[in-house]
C-alpha cells in the first residue's frame, strides 16, 4: 500500500466532499459517493487515507460457527492487525444495516495501528465507545448483533462494493459531515490542485452574491466575474 503524499494530503484538507464531487463528474465519475452512510461523531477536520478493503459474504455456520475466533487466517482480523498507518479501512457489508461490521476491541487496535477512518456499509456496535476512541467511522448507523451474526470476512485488498460504490484498494477515500467519496488514485493529484483553486473561486462567488449580484453570470460565472476574481486574487496574493 502507497502512503498518500503529505501535500497532496494538506489540499484535501482544505476541500470538502462536494467539490471533490463535481471534479470527478467533470471527468466522467458520476458513482463516487458512498450511499447510506453517515459519521458517528462530529470530526474537525476531514477523514483522508488511502483504502484498504475487507469483503463481507453471508456467513455460513458451519464454517464461521457461534464464537468469535482469532484464527489469523481471518481476513478481518489480519486486516485490521496489519493496518498502514494513515489509511482508511473500508468495508463491503452487503448494506446490511441491522448487523455490525465492526466493534469497540477492534477499533481500538486500529487506533492503536494509526488508521485515518472506517468506512462500512452496515452497522457498528459500541457506538457510543467507538466515537469516544475519536476513530472517525462512517456506517448506517447503531447495531447490536455481531458480525459473526450474518458476515463471513473472505478477502482482503480487493475490489469491493461499499455503499454501491466501487472501491479499489489504494482509492483515496474522503469522508467529511457531507459524504464519503471515493477518489481513484490516478485523479487524486490533479484534483486536490483543482480542488484548492475551485475553494477559492466559491469564495469569491459567495461574497459576489453577498454583495447582492444576480446570481446570473455569477454562478456559473461569466467572463466579467471571472475577470474581477482574478483582480480579487491578486490582491490577496500581494496582501500575503
Amino acid at each position: 500500500m502507497t502512503a498518500l503524499d503529505p501535500l497532496v494530503y494538506a489540499k484535501l484538507l482544505r476541500t470538502n466532499s462536494a467539490t471533490l464531487s463535481s471534479l470527478l463528474l467533470k471527468r466522467g465519475l458520476r458513482n463516487t459517493a458512498v450511499r447510506g452512510v453517515r459519521p458517528l461523531a462530529a470530526a474537525d477536520m476531514p477523514m483522508i487515507g488511502p483504502a484498504v478493503t475487507v469483503r463481507y459474504i453471508p456467513a455460513r455456520e458451519d464454517i464461521d460457527g457461534s464464537t468469535y475466533s482469532s484464527d489469523p487466517s481471518n481476513q478481518q482480523r489480519k486486516a485490521i492487525d496489519t493496518m498502514p498507518e494513515g489509511h482508511v479501512l473500508v468495508f463491503d457489508c452487503r448494506s446490511l444495516a441491522e448487523i455490525a461490521g465492526i466493534g469497540a476491541m477492534l477499533a481500538r487496535r486500529l487506533v492503536y495501528r494509526g488508521c485515518a477512518g472506517l468506512v462500512l456499509d452496515g452497522g457498528v456496535r459500541d457506538t457510543a465507545d467507538i466515537a469516544q476512541l475519536g476513530l472517525p467511522t462512517y456506517c448506517m448507523g447503531p447495531a447490536a448483533p455481531a458480525n459473526l451474526v450474518a458476515h463471513h470476512a473472505s478477502d482482503m485488498n480487493q475490489p469491493i462494493a461499499c455503499g454501491g460504490v466501487a472501491v479499489y484498494p489504494d482509492d483515496i477515500i474522503f469522508g467529511d459531515t457531507e459524504a464519503v467519496i471515493v477518489i481513484p488514485r490516478e485523479y487524486v493529484n490533479e484534483i486536490a490542485d483543482e480542488a484548492v483553486a475551485m475553494e477559492e473561486q466559491e469564495e469569491f462567488l459567495k461574497l459576489e452574491i453577498e454583495s447582492g449580484k444576480s446570481t446570473l453570470g455569477v454562478y456559473p460565472p461569466n467572463k466579467e466575474t471571472l475577470d474581477r476574481f482574478e483582480v480579487w486574487r491578486r490582491a490577496r496574493v500581494d496582501a500575503v
